[in-house]
């Protein structure tokens, strides 16, 4: 038993991955914002977008150790309450800690049944979880509006306002940074030791002193409020939303994209945030060489990136930031 401290004493955190995820963004930031459209500038600031959120997963996941099916759900919770509060007159950038605010506890409510429940039973009921938010977006027409949807307002702050696919870009990255140094910070605390002697083995970790229920708690907190703040960007990005953007198959994407990357690092969100984001452009640019018959077929997108996540888990099993069981890139 005193050999689980001890092993998890040192952690990676792969600070090179990490910076050199980030240096690929800003380069692109430089050199396409420059020379090229708007488009790529916008992917840059969903690749971020998408990041942040993936980190959520990373956590509970890959360093927790634990089952969410629906982390679209938290999404939903941060991108409806920062629209709320906008709409009501409400500066975004004050807003933004409400979203965040509201995707922890969002984390809270759906971690509850894990003091009773674990491995796939957890799993269903976070399943369970993401579909109740969705009923309750649909049905609360007062306070959502339903399947009709709420426009967003561009998000400010001060004199600076991101109506710009380069200004939305820069927040993301920002924010993407500022997300990657406290994550980093954490994993590194006692709080990270915790989740990787709960993730290895609940039992030696019980016998060393840890509160099993808190720490479940806390990473699901830490990962909804990730969620919240991605929520609210990406509702700023899109100035729409509605119900069924953040339905079962944005979780499902979610899970895809921290397995791709590396569900076991912290850079695993970046690099995997980039494959999801950019497969469907690469599609689009390739469908018009195809056969017709294949580019035009039912299911050619999604066969596409089955394609992709197995060639990532033939060449690197643990993701493409991976590096070995136990540690958080």
């Amino acid at each position: 038993m005193s050999a689980l401290p001890a092993r998890l004493r040192a952690t990676r955190t792969g600070a090179p991955a990490i910076v050199l995820g980030l240096a690929v963004i800003a380069v692109a930031i430089g050199i396409f914002g420059t020379f090229t459209t708007q488009h790529v500038l916008g992917q840059v600031a969903f690749v971020a977008t998408y990041a942040i959120a993936g980190l959520g997963v990373i956590l509970i996941v890959g360093q927790c150790g634990q089952i969410s099916l629906g982390q679209g759900a938290l999404l939903a919770i941060g991108a409806y309450v920062q629209t709320w509060l906008c709409l009501r007159g409400w500066p975004p950038i004050l807003a933004l800690p409400f979203a965040l605010a509201a995707g922890a506890a969002g984390g809270w409510l759906a971690s509850l049944p894990a003091r009773r429940l674990g491995g796939l039973y957890f799993g269903m009921s976070t399943l369970a979880f993401a579909l109740i938010v969705e009923e309750v977006l649909v049905r609360w027409e007062g306070g959502t509006r339903g399947s009709a949807g709420m426009a967003v307002p561009a998000f400010g702050v001060g004199g600076f306002s991101a109506t710009s696919a380069g200004g939305q870009a820069l927040v993301s990255v920002l924010a993407l940074a500022v997300a990657l140094w406290c994550c980093r910070r954490l994993l590194n605390s006692r709080v990270g030791r915790a989740w990787r002697a709960v993730r290895d083995d609940e039992l030696a970790a019980a016998a060393c002193g840890i509160d099993i229920a808190a720490a479940k708690t806390r990473a699901f907190v830490v990962g909804g409020a990730l969620s919240g703040l991605a929520g609210a960007l990406y509702a700023h990005w899109i100035g729409f939303v509605s119900p069924e953007q953040f339905g079962l198959q944005l979780s499902f994407e979610l899970l895809i994209l921290a397995f791709v990357g590396g569900v076991r690092a912290l850079s695993g969100a970046l690099w995997g945030a980039i494959v999801i984001v950019a497969v469907p452009q690469v599609l689009s640019l390739v469908r018009d060489h195809l056969p017709a018959g294949v580019a035009n077929a039912a299911g050619f997108d999604a066969m596409a990136l089955g394609l992709v996540i197995v060639m990532v888990i033939l060449v690197r099993p643990e993701g493409i930031a991976g590096r070995g069981t136990g540690t958080s890139n």
